[in-house]
């Protein structure tokens, strides 16, 4: 039986042998998801009802005590996927929110630890995991599951049950990373503290970590390195690697990179999804100007696009989507990536292997010999690669590739730093296309912080764009600070295209400024990123302190 409250039976009827043997064998916390999965009802429904047909009273939110583990065993805690609620001293009950009826055995063993009557809650599998990783910190139940706090002798079975936790805690950190959308995890070592911290939107969020992590620094360590097939025993320089993490429901390509401290290995994981949804060019958040500007210069049978920005800044997807949109059947499109996040149909993709000496600029050779119509280039890094590539737009193919550089005009003089000649730089180049990631506003927000007029004028100001704009003030939606981060979900690209001219060619023959090619730029029409990012602003697709981040990118050292 799958629960001593009979009633529950009439939803679960339904289920064959077989969905009944997996339901039973499942951890409480998803068991819920499961049964969501099998039929035509959603989280809250299946909720509403367990809480009707079993007397269970349904909390949305959880108020818990400081110290959960002194009210409740923590292995019991993590075993039945339970926490205990503050509520009106009754000395003879224990309230407790789980996300799924209790069995008989769950009542007996509360029972048995506390010597008090479970009072059972229920609550959503997620308002409970949250609370449970504020409580006790992202993998507290491997880790308590181990036994291997005890300062006991140790034998063969103990190393055995150190192993599987390790491993179990580190499969957590990751799920739990990919659950947050986070796009890298980080274990930094300090004295007497390890901390992890996701990056999630672009922003650096520590976890809570049980209180224990740091006893368990060196076999983290360790396990990490295993995974990516490092050397374990080196400690004193630094390492990079790969791991292929495959769960039920992701593909992840872990780029993991070591380095030395004062207190230990600081380890950094790169998460790439295998997997990833590439997207379309309407997809990538352009104005829709900005889209035609591109469409037109991607109908162009050769010559450089070029996309720049820091690293996280979106490049690669903007190239996909770029390549998504003109991919045909009649159309040989070749790229060289390090490494292919995106896996496009129809597209010949190769990886760089440096350790085989498969750099860009040899991969980029020999893909000339492939007669390809259009080649990507994931990153012009060196002047070898920035040569052929620029060669390979002038006689004849269309090349797209990324640049770091702070803005559009920059790209000019970074290629003539590299020390290409300015005519064949001024020959090649079509299209640079800056690009910055901002967060995006979560709909409908109602928590929001007022603006004045002043506010805004200053801010204006401050991103050079026209003062009259302030007229707008009405329109902005700034999230209160009290929200924080829960204000925003996910991340979209603003824009600036600069269109190599007849006027820009004697400005790059001649070596000038960054800064000088950026203002004739302007002056004829140029979006800045800042102005896209004021247009999305105007339409409550971010707020107004996102892209005030980006306020001096092109002015202060143009």
């Amino acid at each position: 039986m799958v629960s001593h409250f009979p009633d529950i039976e009439l939803l679960l009827e339904q289920l064959t042998p077989e969905d009944r043997s997996e339901l039973e064998g499942l951890p409480p916390v998803e068991r819920l998801k499961f049964v969501v999965k099998l039929f035509d009802y959603s989280e809250d429904e299946i909720l509403n009802y367990l809480s009707v047909i079993s007397g269970m009273e349904r909390v949305l939110e959880l108020n818990i005590p400081e110290k959960p583990s002194d009210y409740l065993p923590l292995k019991l805690i993590h075993e039945y996927m339970c926490v205990p609620l503050i509520a009106d001293k009754n000395d003879g009950e224990l309230q407790l929110a789980v996300t799924w009826p209790p069995t008989q055995e769950m009542e007996r063993w509360v029972y048995a630890a506390t010597g008090k009557h479970p009072v059972w809650r229920l609550v959503h599998p997620d308002v409970l995991q949250t609370t449970l990783i504020q409580a006790f910190g992202v993998g507290a139940a491997s880790l308590d599951d181990s036994d291997i706090e005890q300062e006991v002798e140790a034998k063969p079975e103990d190393e055995e049950d150190e192993n599987a936790a390790i491993i179990r805690f580190v499969n957590e950190v990751i799920a739990n990373a990919i659950e947050d959308r986070a796009t890298d995890i980080h274990f930094e070592p300090h004295e007497n503290l390890l901390r992890i911290r996701y990056r999630i939107d672009g922003q650096l969020v520590p976890i809570r970590v049980p209180d224990s992590l740091e006893h368990f620094e060196d076999a983290i360590t360790s396990r990490l390195k295993i995974m990516a097939r490092l050397n374990i025993s080196e400690k004193r320089r630094p390492q990079d690697g790969r791991i292929n993490y495959v769960d039920d429901k992701t593909n992840l390509d872990i780029r993991i990179s070591t380095l030395p401290t004062l207190y230990g290995e600081s380890i950094s994981l790169r998460l790439l999804n295998q997997k990833s949804q590439r997207i379309t060019l309407e997809q990538t958040g352009m104005l829709a100007d900005d889209q035609q500007k591109v469409r037109a210069a991607l109908k162009r049978p050769h010559g450089i696009i070029l996309v720049t920005g820091p690293t996280g800044s979106g490049k690669s997807t903007s190239l996909s989507g770029f390549i998504s949109h003109i991919n045909s059947p009649d159309c040989r499109i070749m790229t060289v990536e390090d490494p292919v996040e995106y896996e496009i149909p129809g597209v010949n993709q190769t990886p760089i292997k440096p350790e085989i000496g498969l750099n860009f600029a040899t991969a980029l050779r020999h893909i000339l010999r492939q007669d390809p119509d259009v080649i990507m280039v994931g990153e012009i890094r060196d002047r070898e690669t920035a040569d052929i590539s620029i060669r390979a737009a002038l006689t004849g193919h269309l090349v797209l590739s990324t640049l770091h550089t702070n803005d559009s005009a920059g790209a000019f003089t970074r290629l003539l730093d590299m020390e290409i000649e300015p005519f064949l730089v001024a020959s090649s180049v079509e299209m640079i296309i800056a690009q910055r990631l901002i967060r995006s506003l979560v709909p409908n927000l109602t928590a929001l912080k007022p603006i004045t007029e002043k506010f805004l004028m200053g801010c204006l100001l401050s991103l050079h764009i026209d003062p009259a704009e302030v007229k707008h003030l009405d329109s902005i939606i700034e999230p209160s600070p009290l929200l924080g981060s829960t204000a925003y979900k996910g991340r979209q690209a603003i824009f600036e295209i600069l269109r190599n001219d007849d006027a820009l060619h004697p400005m790059i023959l001649a070596r000038a400024s960054a800064r000088t090619m950026r203002e004739y730029a302007i002056k004829n029409g140029m979006r800045t990123l800042q102005e896209c990012g004021w247009e999305l602003v105007k339409q409550q697709r971010t707020s107004l302190s996102e892209i005030l981040h980006f306020a001096d990118v092109g002015y202060e050292d143009a």
